[in-house]
């Protein structure tokens, strides 16, 4: 299969679903960002040849666009939610745009042909601004019509019909139209004697009312399909006229990027595409580990000695600054972990292992500041060097959790295919948590990217962690 695939309403890059109206509206901003350079010279310059003062203007402003809109998707622009509040959207764009400014500042330091000056840059941001606002105000109107939205027809009205409706009220569907549920033999009896709104009861065959209400996709939800509840027939003919068939963990997967465990069976596991593990994307993924490192530890040095200052003036010398534990990584090998010290010293005096909570008296005042910021964990970046952990993947856990985890979670051990990460799709999918439950949710989310995972993700997980550190999300 390539690594793109296009649908009516979404767009298939590397097995990660991407909304065409979300792909249209960063092509549009993309073109603003260009051009905003050229409205912004014409300001600057009014009723002067600026071309003599600027030089190459399509590389400059290409950049300014690349920059930008990484900068943007960084803040999570680009995710449905953001939309539904004004001043959200206008304080994302905003932050997005001006920490943009950064890695453009840096750019012109190593790269001085890229440079534009101060005036130039502040009124093409301003520019951007204002044009990405009107085109998002605009945007806000016309996603609200649910002809843009994919069109779901759910086979099943039983108990598993009743996931994706619970699924809609929390919000995990947001974007889609779900037309309704179709009655089936397969379904729990006392769920179909309860009449919904929502049921459908068809008239016609499946084909037909699919063709008729324009279907993009059917989920089966049967309860039993061994009742004879799955109209094979009926489900051939709609995926002979291009309607897409999936099952109820290839929607959940789709559409809310994590693997449920509750309606996982094995065979999916092993039948479905994903879960690819080759020699030359772990050189990739190696080689780009090393690079990244490498890169930021100029920065982070300078860094990690005032938190180091920091640690020392708090703790008045006594104690370590820096902390290790032992952590389990590829293959269920246990390896040692590298942090900044952010808790007393004798947190665990007792010798038991525990979760880290909300307003943990353990937490020390400059060990909270860590934590917010995610400095505790920079000495991580030897664990990458030495190639116990990635930048991307699921977050390493203790021995004692693991072994505790694996015999209440099942699949938890898969977590383990893949180098743990400093980051990870759970870390910017779900908040920080400490019971089972959370340890739950963020399986499915591991095991998402287990079998998923490609470049294109990690660099997505890369971006969206900015977000996560700014905003301060997920911290205890």
């Amino acid at each position: 299969m390539g690594t793109v695939r296009f649908f009516r309403h979404s767009t298939q890059l590397f097995r990660y679903h991407i909304p065409t109206e979300y792909i249209l509206l960063g092509l549009i901003e993309f073109l603003i960002l260009f051009f905003s350079l050229y409205f912004g010279l014409e300001l600057w310059f009014w009723g002067k040849n600026w071309e003599q003062h600027i030089g190459s203007y399509p590389t400059k402003a290409f950049l300014y666009a690349v920059v930008m809109q990484l900068s943007l998707l960084a803040f999570g622009v680009y995710q449905r939610q953001v939309g539904r509040f004004v001043d959200v959207m206008m304080l994302r764009v905003a932050s997005g745009l001006l920490l943009g400014l950064v890695p453009l500042g840096v750019s012109y330091y190593f790269v001085p042909m890229f440079f534009l000056g101060r005036g130039v840059l502040v009124t093409t941001v301003i520019i951007s601004f204002v044009l990405i606002l009107v085109v998002r105000l605009s945007f806000r109107k016309v996603v609200k019509q649910h002809n843009l939205w994919p069109r779901i027809l759910v086979l099943g009205v039983g108990d598993n019909a009743n996931l994706i409706r619970q699924a809609g009220m929390l919000g995990e569907l947001r974007g889609l139209n779900i037309l309704g549920y179709v009655a089936v033999n397969g379904d729990n009896a006392r769920n179909q004697a309860d009449k919904k709104s929502d049921v459908i009861e068809l008239d016609t065959s499946l084909v037909q009312y699919a063709e008729e209400h324009d279907v993009d996709e059917i989920v089966l939800a049967v309860d039993d399909r061994r009742q004879g509840g799955v109209p094979t027939t009926d489900l051939l003919d709609c995926k002979m006229s291009g309607i897409d068939i999936l099952d109820m963990v290839s929607f959940f997967e789709r559409r809310t990027g994590k693997i449920r465990l509750d309606i996982l069976y094995p065979s999916w596991l092993y039948l479905s595409e994903g879960f690819h593990q080759s020699t030359f994307r772990n050189v990739i993924k190696r080689a780009s580990d090393i690079g990244v490192v490498l890169l930021l530890l100029p920065v982070a040095i300078p860094v990690m000695a005032l938190v180091t200052i920091a640690i020392l003036i708090e703790s008045k010398g006594s104690g370590s600054v820096f902390y290790k534990q032992t952590r389990i990584k590829q293959n269920n090998m246990p390896f040692q972990i590298y942090k900044f010290r952010s808790m007393v010293v004798d947190a665990e005096k007792d010798g038991t292992a525990q979760w880290a909570s909300k307003n943990d008296s353990r937490i020390t005042r400059v060990g909270s500041i860590m934590r917010s910021l995610r400095l505790d964990e920079l000495p991580q970046l030897f664990n990458v060097l030495k190639g116990d952990m990635s930048f991307v993947g699921p977050r390493p856990e203790r021995p004692e959790f693991v072994e505790e985890l694996s015999e209440k979670l099942p699949y938890y051990a898969e977590r383990h295919r893949v180098k743990p990460g400093l980051t990870g799709w759970a870390q910017i999918r779900y908040p920080y948590g400490g019971t089972d439950d959370d340890a739950k949710e963020k399986l499915q989310f591991d095991l998402y990217y287990v079998k998923n995972f490609s470049i294109y993700l990690d660099l997505l997980i890369l971006l969206q962690t900015a977000e996560v550190v700014m905003m301060g999300k997920g911290t205890q």
